[in-house]
């Protein structure tokens, strides 16, 4: 005669449709959680570029000449920050002029490859670079070039005009550069 099994622990219920659902949304929670930091820093920045170009729009006549005096800028400090509504087709510079299409698919392309890759790239708190690209891809789609109103002159330079999203996409840069030179493991 052979022994008898050794008795199994008892089970427990299987979750019900509630309790599988919540089980499964806590990783999904916390993962939104983990990235808390990025969605509101991201929020923000396509909150204050779309909020200031609305105010442009409305308040600023479009100048796609670019030309200053006679209305057609606001002068913010003499000889040096003005206020203009231009419209930009290309990319930084205007490098691209008139590819609008080609760029918003480059942006929305951008997003995706930093959603993949966020892990090795280390993009959990990039939310200034992801804001500032949603801002000017929401410009390409509903008016078919960026918007830009920041009008910098250093004597006889003038800065390329540029908008809140293109601070927050070039500071986003910078402190990734900074931070990843920081963070290099020494050479072996």
């Amino acid at each position: 005669m052979s022994p008898d099994p050794a008795p199994s622990p008892p089970s427990s219920p299987a979750p019900t449709g509630e309790q599988a659902n919540s089980a499964s949304a806590a990783p999904w929670g916390r993962r939104l959680l983990a990235y808390r930091q990025l969605w509101t820093i991201a929020a923000a920045t396509l909150a204050l570029d779309q909020a200031t170009k609305l105010w442009i729009v409305a308040r600023v006549p479009y100048n796609p000449l670019h030309s200053h005096g006679l209305g057609h800028d606001t002068e913010v400090i003499r000889g040096f920050f003005y206020i203009i509504h231009v419209g930009n087709t290309g990319a930084a510079w205007s490098m691209f002029a008139g590819r609008s299409v080609l760029l918003a698919t480059l942006a929305a392309a951008t997003l995706v490859a930093i959603y993949f890759w966020r892990h090795s790239l280390g993009l959990r708190d990039r939310g200034l670079l992801c804001g500032g690209i949603v801002g000017n891809l929401i410009d390409r789609l509903v008016h078919q070039h960026v918007i830009d109103f920041i009008d910098l002159h250093f004597g006889s330079y003038i800065y390329p005009t540029f908008n809140v999203a293109d601070s927050g996409i070039c500071v986003g840069v910078i402190l990734y550069l900074w931070q990843s030179l920081r963070t290099q493991p020494p050479p072996s």
